[in-house]
């Protein structure tokens, strides 16, 4: 029972995302109200008129009280409701199943708000603009845009629970030096070089590359020319890539239970040898007090026979048995059955997905410049392996000149609106100067027609003495200025990104920076995939600190965290094992982490949490 919505202030559906058991609420709900013969409304109008109270008073009240409610519950406390506005959008998320708090809920809705501004930019600070973005004319357009928004929040969702890093939201890191070392060495010479060396890059600039193995960060390489990379974009990056290529354990244990009723078939088709497990001259095993068998070592051993097929002899010739007791096939067709259904065993490597453009922090020329434009490449090498390349355009340039604009006419908005006299002050303070001159030479070089005129009816009511202009026009023409700087910025790198015709790498250069890859971890890729599931071990931890359980180290300072792992798959085991041990202390874990999160927010550190679960008597 969980929903979340975004919308503007007057109830229209920007966004939203429910689950199963929430829409089929709806669907009863509305279903029922409705006259026979009618088909109920879309969900998303279902929703509008749901929560169109809720909206409505929100925004009434933060109109005319500058104030309103954040949280609130249902009667008897059935469902849970969390708001908060994000610039002109209203975000709502529901819980209805106790599955979830206030904090998880607001969290729920941050998480949202940074993939709305990972994926749209500066286009966020615009409210009609990023109405365009959600929610477009075309219906499958649409379709398209909330698809993939909601296809994240699941994902997220899935992580936060099974991951450690998402519910401390820090990296972890697969720690290997020699292997680590040989990692950034192909990063640095076969991928980042190979591509700003080629003269097929297309103006294309690699600046960081990295390899993930599951949600784990195996190898990281940034070129000289490239800032450092925030742990909460890093984050977010690994958010997208197990989106787009899902690497979960449930989804590995499925496809393995998929997989057995092939293998059965395999097993019992009378064109696979098995080689004898003894010459029939040697000891047969032995039987012990106990009624297991054994062999000379003393293991316990099980050994399975299957019936014959009917109709089919037994023939033990040589040293090869096969298993329904029948002779080797001489027909070719029977052979190459077999081998066609042996290689649809084999997993095959992901699929590329298309370039994303995506926005990230970085710092141009010295100076700090939030939502860079980049190009996300990922580039599958196995399954739960993947290399992700990020690399920059040659129009990405003219982000940070934007953004200083756009923040300067921000400043002064706020000026404003404190109820400065306006003439007086734009006119001292010292940002005028510096944003006039920058504007200046912006709206010179980019030579629009709409931004010169805006540009100089603003300059006119702040400087000229014949009709000076009040706080309220300087406020409307600012806001004016500030929605033609958006839209430039969504014109200059959504509207040419690389999924709408935009500049990109060229696909074989893609393919070669993938196959020189897969040929440099050939040889570890089934290491480091055992390894993602069994992290950190414990065995020396146990020496040190005799009774510990687990424990989880997060380094803010480079947004890192290092825990054993806590794998509560039925196919791979944690240090804890596997079945309800890890899965309890699992559970136990996240119920902890927000009340812990909540003791470090306020100064106390270190945080030690101690419950004695359970305590047996000696018999």
């Amino acid at each position: 029972m969980k929903c979340v919505l975004v919308a503007t202030e007057g109830a229209e559906v920007l966004f939203y995302w429910t689950d199963k058991e929430f829409e089929e609420r709806l669907r009863l709900k509305f279903g029922q109200s409705g006259n026979d013969g009618e088909e109920p409304p879309a969900l998303e109008d279902q929703l509008s008129t749901l929560l169109a109270p809720v909206i409505i008073s929100s925004m009434t009240m933060l109109e005319k009280l500058s104030d309103t409610y954040t949280c609130f519950s249902t009667e008897n406390g059935r469902y849970l409701y969390v708001l908060h506005l994000f610039g002109e959008c209203l975000f709502i998320a529901i819980n209805g199943d106790h599955s979830e708090g206030e904090g998880d809920l607001r969290q729920k809705l941050r998480v949202l708000k940074y993939l709305f501004e990972l994926h749209f930019g500066l286009v966020t600070v615009d409210g009609q603009l990023i109405r365009k973005e959600l929610r477009p004319p075309d219906l499958a357009q649409r379709v398209q845009v909330w698809e993939r928004f909601q296809s994240l929040l699941r994902t997220y969702g899935r992580l936060r629970e099974q991951e450690q890093c998402f519910a401390v939201e820090a990296v972890e890191r697969l720690i290997h030096p020699q292997l680590c070392e040989l990692c950034i060495e192909a990063l640095e010479r076969h991928v980042v070089q190979a591509v700003n060396t080629s003269p097929a890059r297309a103006g294309e600039e690699a600046l960081h590359a990295f390899l993930l193995v599951h949600s784990k960060l195996l190898a990281f390489y940034s070129s000289h020319s490239a800032s450092p990379l925030r742990p909460a974009d890093l984050l977010g990056l690994i958010l997208l890539v197990q989106d787009l290529c899902p690497s979960d354990s449930a989804a590995e244990d499925n496809a393995a239970d998929n997989t057995q009723p092939s293998l059965r078939r395999l097993q019992s088709s009378q064109n696979i040898p098995l080689q004898q497990a003894w010459s029939p001259g040697s000891s047969a095993p032995t039987r012990s007090s106990a009624g297991t068998e054994t062999d000379s070592f003393s293991l316990p051993e099980e050994y399975f026979t299957p019936a014959p097929s009917p109709g089919e002899q037994s023939s033990g010739s040589g040293s090869t048995v096969w298993l329904d007791g029948g002779t080797p096939p001489t027909d070719a067709s029977q052979i190459q059955i077999a081998e066609d259904t042996l290689q649809t065993l084999i997993p095959d490597s992901p699929a590329p997905s298309c370039p994303r453009r995506i926005f990230l922090d970085a710092s141009v020329k010295d100076s700090y410049c939030p939502m860079v434009p980049h190009t996300m490449y990922c580039l599958p090498l196995w399954p739960g392996i993947s290399m992700v390349l990020l690399t920059k355009s040659p129009g990405a340039s003219m982000a940070p000149v934007l953004y200083q604009l756009l923040d300067g006419f921000s400043l002064l908005e706020k000026k404003l609106k404190e109820g400065q006299e306006a003439r007086s002050f734009l006119r001292s303070h010292p940002l005028m100067g510096d944003l006039r001159q920058r504007m200046d030479k912006f709206v010179k070089n980019h030579k629009g027609q709409e931004i010169q005129s805006t540009w100089q009816e603003f300059k006119t009511k702040v400087f000229s003495k014949s009709e000076p202009g009040s706080s309220w026009e300087l406020l409307q023409v600012c806001g004016k200025l500030k929605r033609q700087l958006c839209a430039i910025y969504r014109l200059s790198f959504l509207t040419t990104a690389p999924g709408r015709g935009g500049p990109q790498l060229p696909q074989h250069l893609q393919d070669q920076v993938q196959t020189l890859m897969q040929e440099k971890l050939m040889d570890w890729k089934d290491f480091v995939l055992v390894k993602s599931r069994r992290n950190v071990t414990m065995v020396s931890h146990l020496e040190d600190f005799p009774g510990l359980v687990h424990f989880i180290h997060v380094d803010r300072t480079t947004g890192q965290m290092v825990a054993p792992s806590l794998s509560s798959s039925e196919r791979t085991s944690s240090e804890l094992g596997k079945g309800p041990l890890a899965a309890f202390i699992r559970t136990k874990l996240h119920d902890s982490l927000s009340c812990d999160c909540d003791i470090i927010h306020a100064a106390v550190s270190p945080v030690l949490s101690m419950e004695i679960i359970a305590r047996l008597p000696l018999l």
